[in-house]
C-alpha cells in the first residue's frame, strides 16, 4: 500500500463527514493503493456515527476508537497502525485539501523521508490563507513560532499546520518515541525528524481557516510549554 491518510477527530460531527468524502474522492482518482483511518479522540458527539456511517459506501475506510490522548496522541495511534509506505496526518475540518499531498508527492520521489505543509512564505513560496486573519490573532502565534525557533527550530516559521507526511520507517522511529500528546506535538516530531537525519521538504500550503477550529489562547501556551520540554528531551538525549 502506497499512502495513508490519518484524520484525527474530537467532536467533528459537523465536519468528518464532508472531510472523508473529499479525501475519498482523491484517492479513488491515485493510481495507488491507499487507506483513511480515522482516529476518534473520545469524541462525546456524533462523530463516530458519522464515520460508521461512512464506512458503508467506502471501502477503503476504517476508525480507530481511543480514549481522550490528545491530537497528539491521536495522530501517533493512526500512524503506528497504518499500512502505507507514506503516512499522512490532516485535520478533520480539511483546512489543508488532501489534494495538496500532489505538492509533496515529488519531493518523496526525489528521496525525501519527511514532507510538511507551510502557511508561511518564508518556508515555502506560494504559501498562503484563504482569508488573513487579524493582527490580535496572528500575533501569539508570531511570538510563538519566533519563542519555537529560538529554543528547536530554527528556520521553520510554520511548525503547526496540520498537513504533514512521513516515510513508514520514519514515521515508526519518531511516533514510536512521542512524548507530547497535545498540540506541541508537531514541534516534538519535528525536532526528531532533525535530530535523526531525516530529509526534510516544505510544500506550500493554501490554507482555509474553520470557524469551528479549537486552537486558542491556551492552547499556544500549551505549545510553548510542550516546546520545552522538548528542548531538554534533545539536551539530555532521550531521542535515539
Amino acid at each position: 500500500m502506497y499512502l495513508s491518510v490519518i484524520i484525527p477527530a474530537k467532536n467533528e460531527e459537523k465536519t468528518i463527514g464532508k472531510t472523508i468524502e473529499s479525501v475519498s474522492s482523491y484517492l479513488s482518482k491515485q493510481p495507488f493503493d491507499s487507506e483513511i483511518i480515522v482516529c476518534d479522540n473520545g469524541s462525546t458527539d456524533n462523530t463516530r456515527a458519522a464515520v460508521e456511517e461512512k464506512t458503508k459506501i467506502i471501502g477503503n475506510l476504517k476508525i480507530i476508537e481511543m480514549n481522550v490522548l490528545g491530537k497528539g496522541g491521536a495522530v501517533k495511534e493512526g500512524m503506528l497502525s497504518a499500512r502505507g509506505k507514506i503516512r499522512l496526518f490532516t485535520d478533520a475540518d480539511n483546512s489543508t485539501d488532501i489534494s495538496h499531498f500532489d505538492k509533496m508527492k515529488p519531493f518523496f520521489d526525489e528521496g525525501c523521508e519527511v514532507v510538511i505543509c507551510s502557511r508561511h512564505p518564508w518556508d515555502a513560496p506560494g504559501a498562503r490563507q484563504a482569508v488573513s486573519q487579524p493582527f490580535y490573532r496572528r500575533l501569539p502565534g508570531i511570538l510563538g513560532n519566533l519563542f519555537i525557533q529560538i529554543l528547536v527550530l530554527p528556520g521553520i516559521w510554520d511548525t503547526q499546520c496540520g498537513f504533514k507526511a512521513f516515510r513508514d520507517f520514519a514515521a515508526l522511529k519518531i511516533f514510536s518515541q512521542l512524548t507530547i500528546s497535545g498540540w506541541g506535538f508537531d514541534v516534538e516530531i519535528l525536532s526528531m525528524a532533525r535530530a535523526f537525519g531525516y530529509k526534510t521538504a516544505i510544500a506550500p500550503a493554501y490554507w482555509i481557516n474553520s470557524p469551528d477550529s479549537k486552537v486558542n489562547f491556551k492552547s499556544y501556551l500549551q505549545v510553548l510549554l510542550e516546546t520545552v520540554k522538548v528542548r531538554l528531551n534533545l539536551w539530555s538525549g532521550k531521542y535515539d
